[in-house]
């Protein structure tokens, strides 16, 4: 097992309409990546859907990938692009119980958004991460 330091929450800065299946496709044919850029990805619907193994690195935060487990919603942009926490209330739900059975698996790690990186310049998750995470309880 790899060893985990970071959780971290991220949106596809896509519309909330988007497929999985289109976000996968860009990374592959777009980005040229052999691997997804999220283990988990939640629909609007709440469902959460494994992309990847925990087991396996995946593209979520460049420098950061080989010790951390990348989660993410659909969403995180409003029609015209900007930021925006548009995550629905079982998107929420379904956040909260990823990140507590991570938790559980990795109680060390810590829960960031990816703009909470040093050198990310992107808005992504399109939330405060250390807040919410004191909003719900974690």
């Amino acid at each position: 097992m790899r060893a985990i330091t970071f959780i971290v929450l991220h949106c596809t800065a896509t519309q909330q309409s988007a497929s999985i299946e289109s976000i996968k496709n860009y990374w592959k044919n777009n980005l040229k990546w052999q691997s997804p850029g999220y283990h988990f990805i939640i629909k609007p619907d709440g469902e959460i859907v494994s992309l990847w193994p925990i087991e396996k690195t995946s593209n979520g935060v460049a420098g950061f990938n080989a010790n951390s487990i990348h989660i993410s919603y659909v969403g995180g942009v409003d029609k015209k692009g900007n930021a925006l926490d548009n995550r629905t209330e079982h998107q929420i739900a379904s956040m909260i119980k990823l990140v507590k059975e991570m938790k559980a698996k990795f109680p060390n790690a810590k829960v960031l958004g990816h703009r909470d990186f040093k050198g990310v310049v992107k808005a992504c998750p399109s939330f405060d991460v250390s807040a919410w995470l004191k909003s719900v309880g974690l």
